[in-house]
């Protein structure tokens, strides 16, 4: 692969981000921020920070959505900080951290600066107050990675302590951790359709579903510490940056290894970025090289020769670049050769082989298709036998050939062989639910003695006609449970049509059910999905859908009648509603009386504080952040005891019942150890002192005093 556009700098490029599909933006070891038009990378602005980063394995800088804002760790690794780019001006700090800062970042929508720390803490810095907002649930290690949803709903850290923790940032609530990986957790990425990705030192690499946390797929055969990431070509590829210099590309809907040399530097690979626009990879490497590559390099010469039909040369061009596989003229290709085969089967069929063979003359060129149609034609070396079985009704036979050569299986004459089975297992069952023909079904099916996979079928079919009977009785009296309880106990129902009319059944009540719902007809739509309640495979889902369609009349009737009390509870157990305007309305709603109750709370102004949080006391979902606010309050008012050199007895008392209500919390970590400082003779062990928990917080415990 060559670079259609590079340029080099004296320091390593360790951040990159498109802010459109005119400009990317890149940062440096030394903080340059530089803005390049992404057509020939030329340099549109540039703007120094002067911080030094001499450790970047993690993401020790973060930029806003618009390059607003830049969040940095500073030199020493004690602080990270939010800086108003044009003004070069700190609007936020944070040093809460025991020991140093190993990863910063700012969420898509521009609300959060969060900072992670080798003591295994995540603070989240409110970019439009610059004050504390959220304490994230604790790692018991080093915080090695964090990442964002597109969205901006969910934040994903990843650890040394082999943890990945989600939080939703939308409810103030954790969402779950991941607890799979045997080694330290060093990447995390969101992926589309809710995927995460992760990876650890023991280059392990999965994919989960972040909404029943469990792995969906896994990305083999990575043998190289993975050092940037980045997703493109609207999020089929996932390309990895490694430490020897691989650039290794992955399919991410199959998971499956493209190439793991799809390009070489003998250089670290110090971050990526992918332009959306022009299919185009942007690589920054340790030595100060930026460079960009057109991900479908020698599209137009491999268009020409597929037209020309010189087939044998696309092998060449598909190992240089092996994502030429995925572009239009090969996907046609494929089709093409699909079509032939189709049509090469036909003649076959008709005994034609001369005609077969020469379809394929094209493609002879490519040693892998020149094998398959070899192999083809042989298969159908016996296909006459196999239709002179038929035609003189010898089908213990015939089937017997088609077992040795299971293509025969997708011919017409097969089909027309398997339809007549059906006719005759239709016709015995007819004779067999009347005792005085049931003879009659043995002489129909002695055609299809010694076929051993009908003998199997005929004897349950004969053993269990009472089960059978059942069946169909509970199918034709709509008892679905029941035919379902019959199908789980005896599975050969599911060979007869009854069980694939009943599936089809199903299908249509779930298909009529929807239509009705996308009509605005949600009363019709819920008759007919309780109907579908009996049906195993559609029960789970249509369970959460009946919830939903109950959540949303309850959620814009208490909108209409201004039950904020129930539009809250509804919206915090109803994900889809949150993208609603009424919802967002709310949660934005939400969000801005949480940061000014914590203002307020950090004042110790403890009536405006309840007047804004009155209206959320009982609302369950946000019990949790709302003991972040009692919180806060409480821990203002020992600090001012504290402060004012009030006496020891009633801080200790204060610091005791903060324990008691909240837990051993960051916060009263911190304050502790200047009180220590304060009182050296103090023989308080918070060590030793009884525990609450955040999460185990009710209304009924609030006081307005700690003390």
């Amino acid at each position: 692969m060559v670079p259609v556009k590079k340029s080099s700098f004296e320091e390593a490029v360790i951040y990159l981000k498109f802010l459109d599909s005119k400009t990317v933006v890149s940062i440096d070891t030394a903080t340059t921020i530089r803005y390049f038009d992404t057509n020939n990378l030329t340099l549109k602005d540039e703007c120094k920070m002067l911080v030094l980063h001499h450790r970047y394995s993690t993401e020790v800088v973060s930029l806003s959505s618009t390059a607003t804002y830049l969040a940095s760790i500073t030199q020493d690794a004690k602080e990270a900080r939010l800086y108003d780019i044009k003004h070069k001006k700190v609007v936020a700090s944070l040093d809460r951290h025991q020991g140093d800062i190993s990863c910063v970042g700012i969420d898509p929508q521009d609300k959060y600066m969060f900072s992670c720390g080798d003591d295994g803490g995540i603070f989240g810095v409110d970019i439009k107050t610059g004050q504390l907002a959220l304490t994230l649930p604790r790692h018991l290690d080093i915080v090695l990675d964090i990442a964002f949803s597109s969205d901006g709903n969910l934040v994903a850290t990843g650890s040394y302590d082999k943890n990945i923790s989600i939080f939703n940032l939308a409810t103030k609530l954790p969402k779950g951790k991941i607890k799979v990986h045997s080694a330290p957790v060093v990447k995390v990425h969101f992926l589309d359709n809710n995927r995460l990705f992760s990876i650890d030192k023991k280059y392990s690499a999965y994919v989960w579903d972040v909404n029943t946390l469990k792995a969906v797929g896994k990305f083999p055969d990575i043998h190289d510490d993975i050092t940037s990431v980045t997703t493109g070509y609207n999020n089929n590829f996932i390309f990895f940056g490694t430490r020897l210099g691989y650039i290794l590309v992955y399919d991410i809907n199959k998971y499956k290894l493209i190439s793991r040399r799809y390009i070489k530097f003998d250089r670290l690979v110090s971050a990526l970025a992918f332009n959306e626009t022009t299919n185009e990879l942007v690589v920054a490497t340790e030595d100060g090289e930026l460079l960009v590559y057109n991900i479908f390099q020698g599209e137009d010469e491999f268009i020409e020769i597929i037209k020309e039909k010189r087939y044998s040369a696309m092998l060449s061009y598909i190992e240089k670049n092996p994502l030429l596989k995925y572009t239009k003229v090969s996907i046609a290709f494929d089709a093409l050769w699909a079509k032939t085969i189709k049509n090469a089967k036909e003649f076959l069929q008709n005994s034609d082989k001369a005609s077969a063979i020469k379809l394929f003359e094209s493609f002879n060129s490519i040693p892998s298709k020149r094998q398959f149609a070899q192999k083809l034609i042989e298969e159908y070396s016996e296909y006459d036998k196999f239709l002179i079985l038929i035609k003189q009704n010898k089908l213990a036979l015939a089937y017997a050939l088609a077992n040795q050569h299971p293509i025969y299986k997708e011919t017409k004459v097969y089909k027309e062989m398997e339809l007549q089975w059906e006719k005759t297992l239709i016709l015995a069952k007819k004779y067999l639910l009347d005792t005085k023909l049931s003879h009659m079904a043995q002489e129909i099916f002695l055609p299809y003695r010694g076929i051993s996979e009908k003998t199997i079928l005929i004897q349950e079919l004969v053993l269990n006609m009472r089960v059978y009977k059942r069946f169909r009785t509970a199918i034709s009296q709509k008892e679905f449970k029941v035919s379902f309880e019959l199908i789980k106990q005896n599975p050969f129902l599911k060979d007869f049509p009854e069980y694939n009319a009943l599936i089809k059944y199903s299908d249509s009540l779930y298909m009529r059910a929807q239509t009705l719902l996308n009509n605005g007809d949600t009363h019709a739509a819920i008759k007919v999905f309780r109907i579908l309640l009996d049906f195993d495979d559609f029960k789970d889902e249509v369970k959460q859908i009946i919830t939903e369609i109950e959540n949303r009349h309850k959620f814009f009737n208490a909108i209409e009648t201004h039950n904020d009390l129930l539009s809250y509870a509804i919206l915090d157990i109803s994900p889809s509603l949150q993208d609603t305007e009424d919802g967002k309305k709310l949660q934005q709603q939400w969000d801005d009386d949480f940061i000014k109750a914590s203002l307020f709370a950090q004042e110790t102004d403890i009536d405006a504080m309840k007047k804004i949080l009155d209206k959320y006391i009982k609302i369950r979902s946000k019990n949790s952040s709302i003991a972040t606010v009692f919180s806060i309050l409480h821990l203002a008012q020992i600090k001012n005891i504290m402060n004012g050199e009030g006496d020891q007895k009633i801080v200790e008392s204060g610091i005791k019942n903060y324990l008691l209500y909240y837990g051993l919390t960051e916060p009263i970590k911190e304050f502790f150890l200047l009180f220590q400082a304060q009182y050296p003779e103090s023989k308080l062990n918070i060590d030793s002192q009884v525990y609450g928990d955040m999460s185990r917080w009710r209304p009924s415990m609030a006081v307005d005093t700690i003390l």
